[in-house]
């Protein structure tokens, strides 16, 4: 199955639209997190617990007068959410994940509604319009790529704009044969993203160090904006609203540019080569040093490696990861001797056989010529306790196109 987001294009009218289901979604959240935590001492299953707390919202809760604003909203947003309240627990008891959070308004909008019969889909035609199940028909920003259908249908928002992700029933993408099936490293770095062995290389936009400067002038300059203070009952200004959605759009265009390099990139080092050897770097060790923390980050490295592992079976190709132990960078790739090589010298020049190569060159070498400490590389799914994790079928996404 693949995933498609598009962005919709609305009118005023339509965004208070979304907006008012998307905060639907947060307060039937909420009230199902706040009723369960009052009842999870009780005997009972989870989903026994989660069906009866959806019954007496459906049949109580809908009918008092302070909440009748929810009859004039779609009822499939709030049943949705009882669903992903569900899901949120048994991840939860499965070691999986963390125990369901209260929703904040500022940690964004979203929600998903569905077709109210699965045994029917929503036929989408190749235009500039989409029709969503109880909310009506939509314009597009661009045209969905070709008909499909499709049965849920998610609306979020990111800085100020709308999108509409759903998923689609398709074929798998034939494997691209490679007539070469020789190993080639990659060597991952912050003055250079990427080197291959093979002496290609491939240098990061690094979107935010281009940002920051745009992000320091806007508050500097905003420095005196009452930007609010709940707890003291102080509201922000109409201008500092302006600021946020200001600062939001920084961000939304500062992710946008690392998502559409690493898309690109990895799409090209699939179809290109056959055999891909990358190192299992400890991304999160790396951030530990605050002098690199923000470079490592505006990389990417762990999403580079994500996109190849899923993209794997999409191409056809084998991607192994070398130990992170594995000395790359101080070993020689002509003779093999094992020398010190501190952060700031690029240039590898060998003790043994005198040799003169680039740093990342030679370490790129030696990952395709590692011969141990070599295992295939796998989505991983991290429990967050000592239980046995089990995966889950569904998964989101937040590529434009993506395999699910």
């Amino acid at each position: 199955m693949y995933a498609i987001k598009l962005e919709l294009k609305l009118n005023n009218k339509e965004r208070t639209l979304m907006a008012r289901h998307s905060g639907y979604a947060r307060f039937c959240y909420n009230y199902a997190l706040a009723l369960y935590q009052e009842v999870k001492s009780l005997p009972g299953g989870t989903s026994k617990k989660v069906t009866a707390i959806e019954r007496v919202f459906t049949n109580h809760v809908k009918k008092l007068p302070e909440y009748q604003w929810t009859n004039t909203l779609s009822s499939r947003v709030y049943k949705m959410t009882f669903r992903h309240f569900n899901e949120a627990l048994s991840r939860f008891f499965k070691g999986l994940g963390e125990f369901p959070k209260f929703k904040r308004k500022k940690d964004g909008d979203s929600f998903t509604v569905d077709a109210a019969d699965w045994n029917h889909s929503v036929l989408l035609t190749a235009n500039k319009s989409i029709k969503i199940p109880t909310l009506g028909t939509f314009r597009l920003k661009e045209s969905i790529p070709f008909p499909c259908v499709a049965q849920t249908f998610t609306i979020s928002r990111t800085a100020d704009k709308w999108y509409v992700s759903f998923a689609i029933k398709a074929e798998k993408i034939p494997p691209m044969f490679h007539p070469v099936a020789q190993p080639v490293g990659i060597d991952l770095g912050v003055s250079t993203f990427a080197t291959l062995s093979d002496d290609n290389s491939y240098e990061s936009p690094r979107p935010l160090k281009r940002a920051k400067i745009k992000l320091s002038k806007s508050q500097w300059r905003n420095r005196q904006k009452q930007l609010g203070n709940r707890r003291l009952g102080v509201k922000a200004s109409k201008n500092a609203h302006k600021h946020y959605r200001r600062i939001a759009k920084i961000h939304a265009k500062t992710a946008n540019q690392r998502r559409d390099f690493l898309q690109k990139t990895t799409t090209e080092i699939s179809q290109k080569y056959a055999h891909i050897r990358i190192e299992d770097l400890n991304v999160s060790g790396m951030i530990a040093n605050h002098k690199l923390a923000a470079a490592i980050s505006d990389c990417g490295f762990y999403e580079f490696r994500r996109q190849l592992e899923y993209k794997s079976s999409m191409y056809g190709t084998k991607v192994e990861l070398v130990d992170r132990w594995f000395p790359s960078s101080k070993t020689c790739s002509n003779c093999g001797h094992v020398q010190s090589m501190p952060l700031k010298e690029r240039v590898f020049n060998c003790g043994g056989c005198n040799l003169l190569i680039n740093r990342d060159l030679n370490a790129a070498i030696n990952l395709s010529r590692c011969s141990e400490k070599v295992r295939r590389a796998q989505s991983e799914v991290t429990p967050v306790d000592k239980k046995e994790p089990t995966p889950l079928v569904e998964a989101g996404s937040e590529h434009r196109i993506c395999r699910r």
